[in-house]
């Protein structure tokens, strides 16, 4: 059975349930309801990964290990 984390309500729902909502509410499915319960936790443990991730890059990229902090959009003067 499939679970899914509702954003709007805070709650679990199952996949089966027919009140479920529907689209941008929801995340996932997870297979569990537990793995449900920690959609937010997972999304800010995967997103700071990828953050480092990205930073690691620019790094990279430009030998400078402040480049994280430069903005090439000339727009943003």
């Amino acid at each position: 059975m499939s679970y899914w984390y509702n954003v709007r309500t805070g709650k679990v729902e199952a996949h089966e349930d027919p009140g479920r909502a529907q689209g941008g509410d929801l995340m996932g499915p997870y297979e569990t309801q537990a793995e449900a319960e920690q959609a937010l936790e997972t999304a800010r443990r995967r997103t700071e990964a990828w953050d480092e991730a990205e930073r690691r890059e620019r790094e990279w990229e430009t030998g400078d290990p402040e480049s994280n902090t430069w903005d090439n959009n000339p727009l943003n003067g």
